[in-house]
């Protein structure tokens, strides 16, 4: 088999626990074509991972910013750090941070429509690395998923179970190695694409009453439908300021109390 010694030609090859009959019978048919993509796929995984963990997120420009709007618009910001090293620092930077940017301790920047430093990853996500994200999380749960197809295919249940357990221990660890894996990768994707559909990120969802710009408003004030949304995360489309569409929100809600 293709994880097994070869066999000398003329004898019988024994049976492989650690090869599944999906692999072997690709192996015996010369079928390249599935081999290949599943190779593809764990190739394509990896070159995410690398991409989310070493780009910019959208670190925020430490530079001084013009007086005026969009920053007359902005609330105070309320997530500064209260402690560390050198928190003046913190708050040199942080201080007229655009809106939906949150510090991050870690990276010791601030994020862009930051959603959640990912400890996995090494780095933030946030505005320009947030798609990858959920690209990354929805390959590798393909093959995961595959993975876990091709262990659970192998398994073959016979009795005795203690024979069983000794020729299917290795693959049926792995199977149930594969399968945590696959929970987590697949409520993790659809979580994000949760937060992805309303508009909102990790941070907000969970810390809305610790935000400036949304613990006193009763709804999201940039969610824009389903369409726009997901437009606007995977194609930057429509384009605008999230303090174009705050001050939007506020022009709208003054409005409709006015009438």
């Amino acid at each position: 088999g293709m994880l097994c010694p070869p066999v000398p030609t003329g004898q019988i090859r024994p049976h492989c626990p650690l090869v599944s009959p999906e692999l072997r019978q690709w192996e015996e048919q010369g079928e390249l074509l599935l081999p290949l993509t599943f190779l593809f796929l764990v190739l394509g995984s990896l070159l995410l991972y690398l991409a989310v963990s070493l780009m910019d997120p959208g670190y925020v420009n430490t530079q001084p910013q013009p007086q005026g709007p969009p920053w007359d618009l902005l609330p105070q910001y309320s997530g500064l750090p209260s402690s560390g090293p050198d928190p003046g620092l913190h708050l040199s930077l942080c201080l007229q941070q655009p809106l939906r940017a949150r510090h991050c301790r870690d990276c010791r920047r601030c994020v862009r429509r930051y959603d959640h430093h990912c400890p996995w990853m090494e780095n933030c996500v946030g505005e320009r690395n947030h798609p990858l994200f959920v690209a990354y999380l929805a390959l590798q749960l393909v093959v995961l998923l595959w993975g876990l197809y091709l262990a659970w295919s192998g398994l073959q249940f016979f009795q005795p179970w203690g024979l069983w357990l000794r020729s299917r221990g290795l693959l049926f660890a792995t199977f149930l190695l594969l399968s945590f894996f696959s929970l987590v990768a697949g409520l993790l994707l659809a979580s994000h694409l949760y937060l992805v559909a309303s508009n909102t990120t990790t941070w907000e969802f969970i810390s809305s009453h610790r935000i400036a710009y949304l613990r006193q408003r009763p709804s999201n004030p940039f969610n824009r439908g389903l369409t726009r949304n997901l437009a606007h995360f995977f194609c930057g489309w429509p384009s605008g300021s999230w303090e174009t569409l705050w001050a939007e929100e506020e022009v709208e809600e003054g409005s409709s109390q006015a009438v």
